[in-house]
């Protein structure tokens, strides 16, 4: 489906990704590297040009069929209910959660989103970006590169992520909501600060960030201490995010119980990386 390569689509120009680039591309990862440090977030707007939003958003309606659609009630912590605890417990406070994953066997070596993934100068530079030493693409054929779909009446409560850091593409916004809302470093390694939880889930916080995100907009985002939600949504026009998934070990494929849930199927290899049979009951 792609008419454009990965160099054709981000606009290199305004972001000078490769190192070659040289005094340019080191002012760009200092700037960088100072917002994820101060807010935990760093937006690089329109990164990728008009026309390759247009082809992505294309790939999105394209693949809708293929989306699964998951809700639940959850907690900023996606963790079960406990009694123990006040009912005022950020812990015992949950919301509804609704959206759809389209999964990366949706995505063909056609794909551009597939091609921007996986064109090596966009891992290298998404990994000087991030500083991490153990990067590596996700190796899950469902979960390495996927579409977020929500539709009308959708978004994300707050929560915190599970893991350090996410990269997302913003592809289509609804007419109405969607704005991403945060609390940077709200809570660290060794402290929750469970009762500044409690009053950004009231609406009471005065740490409360917002930003918008247009169409083309890279975010490398480090949620693990950083509450963040995605607005509900209204309008009929769905919501595209894509979302490019990486690990800190090699070859990292999802459990076959959580790819389940987020996607609805299972392939053979979640089975054989947990020593189950293909026909093994999800553990």
């Amino acid at each position: 489906m792609a008419t454009l390569t990965p160099q054709s689509a981000i606009d290199l120009n305004r972001y000078p990704i490769l190192p070659e680039s040289g005094k340019s591309y080191h002012i760009l990862m200092e700037q960088i590297h100072a917002e994820l440090t101060r807010d935990g977030c760093c937006v690089l707007k329109s990164f990728v040009t008009q026309q390759a939003v247009d082809i992505l958003v294309a790939e999105g309606n394209a693949t809708v069929k293929d989306g699964f659609h998951n809700a639940a009630l959850t907690n900023p912590y996606f963790t079960d209910d406990d009694p123990n605890l006040p009912k005022d417990d950020p812990r015992r406070q949950f919301f509804p959660r609704s959206n759809a994953f389209i999964p990366g066997d949706a995505f063909g070596p056609d794909s551009l989103l597939r091609q921007i993934y996986e064109w090596a100068p966009f891992t290298a530079f998404v990994k000087s970006a991030l500083q991490e030493d153990k990067f590596y693409p996700y190796a899950d054929p469902l979960a390495d590169v996927v579409i977020n779909m929500a539709g009308e009446g959708h978004g994300f409560p707050w929560h915190f992520d599970t893991n350090n850091y996410t990269v997302t593409l913003a592809i289509q916004n609804a007419e109405i909501g969607g704005e991403f809302e945060y609390c940077p470093h709200i809570r660290t390694s060794t402290e929750e600060n469970y009762a500044e939880v409690a009053r950004a889930l009231s609406g009471t916080h005065e740490g409360i960030q917002t930003v918008y995100l247009a169409p083309g907009d890279l975010q490398i985002f480090k949620g693990r201490y950083s509450l963040h939600r995605v607005k509900p949504l209204r309008g009929p026009t769905p919501r595209y995010v894509g979302i490019f998934s990486y690990a800190e070990i090699p070859d990292m494929v999802g459990h076959p119980r959580r790819t389940a849930t987020l996607y609805g199927k299972v392939l053979p290899i979640h089975y054989e990386r947990q020593g189950l049979r293909a026909d093994a009951l999800l553990d």
